[in-house]
């Protein structure tokens, strides 16, 4: 099996740079695969990428928001009843959601003490809490096994752990030069993977807080199942050809873990998948997303002549926007992101999915 694989149909387009970053991280001491997923864009480090290593652990191939990932709530709004007009007036007078309580009957001291204000917060960036109806269901008994009503509008929270994770890398980098890989063993790669893990922990919570907050606003039951919980910046080990390996996830979904919701822009379909046997190929991984296309610098300039600052509140599916950073606004627009309809059928291609249902966003909110 070669050492580095490209999960990509003919029709997906990737860029180059991106997949030369994964190409030279494959040449790192102790990795053994290193996939680009059809949502590979570079960064830093690449995004859309999964990295296997034996014996090694490489903190910045994970990155800053450890834990960052995707939860899906279902609530007990009836898709026949909701009213989007209600819902925007009371969304937009909010701020920031720090103005709205944490609850109560929760013991969140250790949370708070590590993101103080942000806790419960969504992020800037492509973080989101998004209202979505179910559009089309491919495999009704999957669907109903999962315990999702395609009469209720869920709610898809995309956050990760608010700075806390940025802290992690710091000190991993500045302490220990984790740059250059820490031995498995050694009491840094430990220590970095006990922090890893409350990371990740910590952004969890974080979106159910989320959640809970964005209900309360809207004056609906705030407890509601949570059907969905993935991270897409983490590293997990896996027991593979009767080996431990490490693999390192930067904008990726586990694909050993269950089914898999992965969002297009605010203005494209969600799929929700379960992956197949196949996943070996990709690493164990899926695609976490549409992945970007344009750089967050040349969005404006590119979309200002197409867009007032109102009309980019509302999307091709009807979808509407909250947010007040009209920058945030323009990066963030459907035409920055790749067509997560090819990135799904890239995914088909290979093998690696079957596709559940998808989702129409409703209401994205952004503050």
């Amino acid at each position: 099996m070669n050492k580095v694989t490209i999960i990509s149909s003919t029709n997906n387009w990737m860029e180059q740079n991106a997949i030369d970053q994964i190409n030279q991280i494959s040449k790192l001491p102790g990795v053994v695969r290193a996939v680009g997923l059809p949502d590979l864009h570079p960064g830093k480090t690449p995004v859309g990428a999964a990295i296997i290593t034996e014996n090694v652990i490489y903190p910045h191939l994970v990155g800053n928001d450890i834990g960052c990932g995707m939860s899906m709530f279902m609530t007990d709004i009836k898709k026949r009843k909701i009213k989007i007009d209600r819902m925007i007036k009371k969304l937009e007078v909010i701020e920031n959601l720090r103005e709205i309580p944490l609850p109560k009957e929760n013991d969140l001291n250790k949370y708070f003490s590590l993101l103080g204000s942000n806790l419960g917060t969504i992020g800037g960036g492509n973080h989101f809490a998004e209202l979505q109806e179910v559009d089309t269901v491919f495999d009704e008994e999957l669907f109903i096994n999962l315990g999702f009503d395609k009469n209720n509008i869920m709610l898809l929270i995309h956050s990760g752990s608010r700075g806390y994770g940025q802290s992690i890398l710091d000190e991993s980098i500045k302490v220990y030069s984790a740059q250059n890989g820490l031995l498995h063993s050694s009491e840094a790669a430990i220590n970095y993977l006990s922090s890893h893990d409350n990371a990740v922990n910590l952004a969890s919570v974080n979106r159910d807080l989320i959640a809970y907050k964005i209900l309360k606003s809207l004056g609906v039951e705030a407890s509601v199942p949570k059907l969905l919980d993935c991270s897409h910046n983490f590293v997990s080990i896996k027991e593979w050809d009767n080996k431990l390996f490490y693999i390192h996830r930067k904008g990726a979904a586990p694909a050993d873990k269950g089914p898999v919701i992965i969002p297009g822009s605010r203005g494209s379909l969600s799929y929700l998948v379960m992956p197949t046997d196949n996943v070996e190929v990709a690493g164990f991984s899926l695609a976490h997303g549409s992945g970007r296309k344009w750089e967050r610098s040349m969005c404006r300039a590119r979309l200002e002549s197409k867009y007032t600052k109102e009309s980019i509140k509302s999307t091709k599916l009807k979808g509407r926007v909250i947010c007040n950073d009209t920058k945030l606004l323009f990066e963030e627009a459907s035409e920055a992101y790749k067509n997560i309809d090819t990135v799904i059928r890239s995914l088909v291609d290979f093998e690696l999915v079957k596709v559940i249902s998808t989702f129409k966003p409703i209401l994205t909110y952004k503050n």
